[in-house]
């Protein structure tokens, strides 16, 4: 091949791979929302129409007709529906992916076409058109973060704090023993039959359930004082008492109003304390109940330091939510709606809500979700651009360390824990959190910091 003949023939390749620019126009439709046009010129058609019959000819079996002998209009006559079929399939394809990339579109979820079905090759040789609308990633400016200021909570462990980290060890590793000779004391274990009535009527109820003589849930009511209302009680006593509902409480028509609990104490046990012996330090793993302490108190550091951190990254969190305005897409924000209500209904569902229930109080469930649900979405955002401002992401093996660790918690293998949270969607979602907690913690390196006291108050609901 000459080298004039070599240069054609690069030429031609380069005519070839060149992408054809399409027409488009793209604006705004609303929060977060774009509207793309477009245009396929009829030329672009043409040229597709007539390079598949070329290739179709080549194929082409026909009755009477060797492969690739048959007349070129009767391949366009037997074919031509299902060529411009696939032509105008294959060219919205390429032009809406050619749309979205040119104009840089971070689409979120699937576009929305306008009569895609009537967006078809004209017949009087025009060009074919078609518009669709996507929701994309909000547009905005993140605040200076070298301007926040975050306070982090000063927490020292006391004697007292692993005092009680040693008592909590003795009663989960003691054992209940019956009582006889008095009545019910604070933080005692009582079988009882319990029926929760709303003017007169039973609108709950469980027989053996199992109490303990301190704040605890009864029909859905947080008692605070519950030791007191059942103190000296002995078994085969019936004790009613009056508990107020709440304004959440799972059955609407009890919300607000006074409720009648009557417990019939069944049996009464006392837990006994494990004793600190040397069979108790080795069940634990340790010979020395310092070095016990010891882990306790390294134990109740992590936790500390945990915390503290977790208090850090939301005082980042809600700065960058306060400082930060951005329209957010309105179909995701219905969507995520949808996801609050879900969850708040997952929560009454495991306080004991039936059903049916929660069916006649859907909307006492989207009360707030809006609200609820806007500021997630939009924490969502800011967090995203946070990460990829910040060059933060997630890898493999850091994603497999907190699958591995959160396996041993639940006693799995972590194949078979990671496989689980890839179909119900939760391994995305952790992905998500862990890089949107390590955007806040490169934020913190570069903060300035004011370490604050805790007050007693604070200290000891943290114990």
């Amino acid at each position: 091949m000459s080298e004039t003949q070599t240069a054609e023939a690069t030429e031609t390749v380069d005519a070839v791979e060149q992408p054809f620019e399409y027409p488009v126009t793209v604006e705004d439709a609303g929060s977060g929302s774009k509207k793309v046009s477009v245009e396929i010129p009829r030329d672009r058609i043409d040229t597709e129409i007539k390079k598949q019959f070329g290739e179709l000819r080549k194929q082409a079996a026909l009755p009477g007709f060797r492969v690739g002998r048959a007349p070129q209009k009767l391949i366009e006559k037997r074919f031509a529906t299902d060529v411009k079929n696939d032509v105008r399939r294959s060219l919205i394809s390429e032009s809406y992916e050619q749309a979205i990339e040119k104009n840089k579109l971070q689409v979120l979820g699937e576009p929305e076409f306008e009569d895609i079905e009537k967006a078809q090759i004209p017949d009087d040789g025009g060009p074919l058109k078609y518009s669709f609308n996507v929701e994309v990633q909000p547009d905005f400016i993140l605040p200076d973060i070298a301007q926040i200021t975050v306070k982090k909570p000063k927490i020292d462990i006391k004697e007292e704090n692993i005092d009680q980290a040693m008592t909590n060890l003795r009663e989960q590793q003691g054992a209940l023993v019956p009582v006889e000779d008095r009545g019910v004391e604070e933080k005692d274990y009582m079988t009882a039959d319990v029926h929760v009535k709303l003017e007169g009527k039973v609108v709950a109820h469980q027989h053996d359930a199992q109490l303990v003589a301190r704040p605890g849930r009864i029909g859905g009511v947080q008692i605070d004082d519950l030791a007191d209302k059942v103190k000296g009680m002995k078994a085969g006593e019936t004790r009613n008492f009056t508990v107020k509902a709440p304004e959440n409480h799972p059955d609407e028509t009890a919300r607000g109003k006074d409720l009648e609990v009557e417990v019939a104490v069944k049996d009464i046990k006392r837990l006994e304390l494990a004793a600190i012996t040397e069979s108790f330090l080795a069940d634990l793993g340790f010979e020395k109940e310092a070095e016990l302490r010891d882990a306790l108190r390294e134990q109740m550091q992590e936790k500390i330091d945990f915390d503290v951190q977790t208090a850090m990254r939301e005082q980042v969190a809600r700065y960058l939510y306060e400082n930060v305005t951005l329209d957010l897409p309105q179909k995701m924000s219905e969507r995520q709606v949808d996801r609050v209500i879900q969850r708040r209904a997952m929560d009454l569902m495991m306080r004991g809500a039936t059903r049916e229930q929660l069916e006649a109080n859907i909307e006492a469930l989207r009360a707030g979700a809006g609200d609820e649900a806007q500021r997630e979405l939009k924490l969502f955002f800011i967090l995203q651009k946070l990460a990829a401002d910040l060059g933060v992401d997630v890898d493999e093996e850091e994603l497999n360390g907190r699958i591995a660790y959160m396996a041993i918690q639940r006693d799995q293998r972590p194949e078979t824990l990671k496989k689980e949270m890839a179909n119900n969607g939760q391994l995305v979602q952790m992905y998500i959190q862990m890089r949107e907690q390590k955007a806040l913690d490169k934020v913190l390196e570069t903060v300035k910091v004011e370490v604050v006291e805790v007050k007693p108050e604070e200290e000891k609901k943290a114990e």
